[in-house]
């Protein structure tokens, strides 16, 4: 099932329902991209973005890319996909009315293309859009408040996801800390769209053009943790994903995310949410 919505301002709004689709965008938005159960798999160059329920991802105007849906359960989509001219008007509203409560200015005409956490704020607005959207509702007006509100709570994501991050990173120049940033963006992404894969830190210094000890250490700088303590945490939210959205035994599910070792898993995903695997999908069947 897939509808797409077409606002009198240009503004876009799909919604898609489907176990086995494919498409290619022409890139001609500021697309926002969720997934409320299972995968996407967003295509552009030499970069895969998989998006995932606690995540969304954001591509600029002008990034041409493919979305592919593989599943053996139906994944639920919802992309909001903004004109250059909604950006620019918002932007501008939000610094005439003084209500940038972010700690950084934002060049209205890019996007930081990556992966972001789907947290509070950001899942409330599009939760509510969608709902509506779902019953039929066709107030304009309202719509592109629940947009603007979903912008505005991006922005926040944005100040906290990159701009603080920067300020972590040890250079004298802001442009070697943003470049750098940048860098370890794409390994997050990887290590995200990877993760069931054996990665080794080289492979992920390789892939975001880093050294390895350069890599190492600034990355241990913006996110406090190690990649590999990042991986394992992916990991053990996938398997979370899993657990609650698919049929697959423990067993399966340790192979899909990438263990070797059914008792290490066992231990590692109580150790993280207080909770064996078995409770957990018992308890998300109740």
């Amino acid at each position: 099932m897939r509808y797409a919505k077409v606002l009198s301002n240009g503004n876009t709004i799909v919604s898609e329902t489907s176990c086995d689709a494919t498409y290619q965008d022409k890139g001609m938005f500021y697309t926002i991209k969720f997934v409320f159960g299972g995968r996407e798999n967003c295509g552009m160059q030499n970069r895969n973005l998989n998006i995932y329920p606690d995540s969304f991802a954001v591509l600029n105007i002008g990034t041409k890319f493919s979305s592919k849906i593989e599943s053996p359960t139906p994944v639920r989509t919802f992309s909001l996909s903004f004109t250059e001219r909604f950006i620019s008007d918002f932007y501008a509203s939000l610094n005439r009315n003084k209500q940038n409560e972010i700690g950084k200015a934002f060049d209205p005409h890019t996007f930081y293309e990556s992966i972001y956490p789907f947290s509070d704020g950001i899942k409330e607005q599009v939760n509510l859009l969608k709902n509506y959207l779902d019953e039929g509702l066709n107030d304009e007006l309202l719509i592109n408040a629940y947009m603007e509100e979903t912008l505005l709570n991006y922005y926040k994501i944005y100040d906290e996801e990159i701009n603080q991050r920067i300020n972590k990173l040890n250079f004298v120049r802001e442009k070697t800390k943003e470049d750098v940033l940048k860098k370890l963006t794409v390994a997050k992404a990887f290590m995200n769209s990877n993760f069931n894969k054996s990665l080794t830190v080289e492979e992920i210094a390789e892939h975001c053009c880093l050294s390895i000890n350069h890599f190492l250490k600034t990355f241990k700088e913006a996110y406090e943790i190690t990649p590999h303590q990042y991986l394992l945490q992916i990991r053990l939210q996938r398997a979370k994903d899993l657990l609650q959205y698919t049929h697959y035994s423990l067993n399966e599910i340790v192979g899909l995310i990438g263990f070797e070792c059914p008792s290490s898993f066992i231990r590692l995903f109580k150790n993280h949410f207080n909770i064996t695997p078995s409770k957990y999908k018992k308890s998300r069947l109740n």
